[in-house]
C-alpha cells in the first residue's frame, strides 16, 4: 500500500516539475523572437509600399527576383532577401 502511494506521489511530483519546465522553455523563444525585427511578419501595407518603391528600378528588381528564385526562398524570407538586394548598390 505504501509503495503505491509513494509511486503516485513521485509521479505527481515529476508531472508538476515537467509542466513548469516546459512552460518556462515555451515562453523564452517567444520573447527573443520579438526582439528580432527581421523575423516579424510583414503587413500588406508594408509590402505594397516596398513594391511601389522597387517598381522605379525594374531591372534591378528583376535581377533580385531571379536570385530569389534560384535560391528557392519563399514567404517572408523572399521579401527580406529582395529588400536587402534592392538596398545594395
Amino acid at each position: 500500500m505504501f509503495r503505491i502511494i509513494g509511486c503516485v506521489v513521485a509521479i505527481l511530483i515529476l508531472t508538476v516539475h515537467l509542466q513548469t519546465t516546459s512552460a518556462q522553455t515555451a515562453t523564452a523563444p517567444a520573447a527573443s523572437s520579438e526582439a528580432k525585427p527581421s523575423k516579424m511578419k510583414l503587413t500588406v501595407q508594408k509590402l505594397k509600399a516596398m513594391k511601389a518603391k522597387w517598381s522605379t528600378n525594374k531591372p534591378k528588381l528583376a535581377a533580385c527576383r531571379k536570385e530569389v528564385k534560384a535560391k528557392g526562398l519563399a514567404g517572408d524570407d523572399r521579401w527580406f532577401y529582395i529588400a536587402d538586394c534592392m538596398e545594395k548598390t
